[in-house]
């Protein structure tokens, strides 16, 4: 099925899907990681447990009904109810959410967790897109991002000079790729594969999973873990649909959405470590352990230039106040 379907396309697709008894959520979304797709899963089951079978959710996955950027448009005409997407092309759509994409942002997974959880951080951002017809509900670990590349490894910033990486279509990633002095060609991640194949990319970014669940890892042997950035995906619901569900209702696909993200961190850590392994007995990735302290020095400008955005400043100040508490 072609990744980008027309609304009226999509629409006959569901209306001709099975009719449930209950109210459906229609939830959509694109190729993702086992633990992701797992949360996503749990989420449902939430969801009919806690509304006792009023409310269920039925799934579109693996791009049925497009990639990520088109899964969003569906949820804000409401031709959709919701859908999981990355935080970097979120930045598009809300330009607040461009300071997950900032480089060395969190110290650790500890101070992700401390953040993504704090809602006196994170609810203003969630309401942020309330007017355009939707909202984010919650979040999932996406792993920290890393530079991995087809022919010479990454061990300093120096070596990133002329190479062409593959970002998301992110201006604020696209940025960072700038600054550390390689050239960012934003695309899809399924075109990623093909292009670090043929050498129209010397490499990407991203975690372990791509080495593994995309198989870049028969095209890219070198995995450099600068640890660049960590930024969440966010599970999105169209406002339509949460002004239609009862309050009693709303109120426990609120809380499903949360208590998904909390099964997601028992499922993750785990899974990224075997993927890890993996990545180096079945396909041969090495791994390289860069100081990161001259690709910090390299995006500082970055940071300088965020004043000037008071909004996504005062959120980074936010986030920063929390670190090693």
């Amino acid at each position: 099925m072609l990744k980008s379907l027309t609304a009226v396309s999509v629409a006959a697709l569901i209306v001709g899907a099975p009719a449930a008894m209950a109210e459906t959520l229609k939830f959509a979304y694109a190729s993702n990681a086992t633990p992701t797709v797992e949360a996503m899963q749990k989420f449902g089951e939430l969801v009919a447990e806690k509304t006792g079978g009023d409310v269920t959710v039925q799934y579109f996955p693996d791009s049925q009904l497009g990639g990520e950027r088109e899964l969003v448009e569906l949820v804000k005409a409401g031709t959709i109810d919701m859908t999981k997407v990355s935080g970097g092309l979120m930045e598009s759509f809300a330009p607040i959410y461009g300071v997950f994409s900032m480089p060395y942002l969190f110290d650790s997974e500890a101070h992700f967790y401390k953040v993504m959880d704090d809602a006196g951080i994170m609810q203003p951002v969630y309401d942020t897109t309330s007017g355009d017809g939707f909202a984010a509900v919650t979040y999932y670990n996406s792993g920290a991002r890393s530079f991995y590349t087809s022919e010479k490894p990454i061990e300093s910033v120096a070596d990133l000079k002329g190479l062409k990486f593959r970002v998301m279509q992110s201006p604020t990633s696209i940025k960072m790729v700038e600054l550390l002095g390689a050239t960012p060609i934003a695309m899809g991640q399924a075109e990623v594969y093909t292009s670090l194949q043929q050498g129209v990319l010397d490499g990407a970014e991203n975690n372990e999973y791509a080495i593994t669940i995309a198989r870049h890892g028969e095209v890219a042997k070198h995995y450099s873990y600068d640890v660049h950035s960590r930024i969440p995906d966010f599970v999105l619901i169209s406002t339509r649909t949460l002004d239609k569900l009862s309050e009693e209702n709303r109120a426990a696909v609120l809380e499903a959405a949360k208590e998904s993200t909390e099964y997601h961190k028992q499922v993750w850590g785990e899974a990224i470590e075997a993927e890890k392994t993996k990545s180096a007995e079945e396909f041969g990735v090495q791994f390289y352990y860069p100081d990161v302290a001259e690709f910090q020095a390299a995006v500082q400008p970055m940071y300088e230039e965020l004043k000037a955005e008071p909004e996504k400043y005062s959120v980074y100040e936010a986030i920063r106040a929390v670190a090693g508490e």
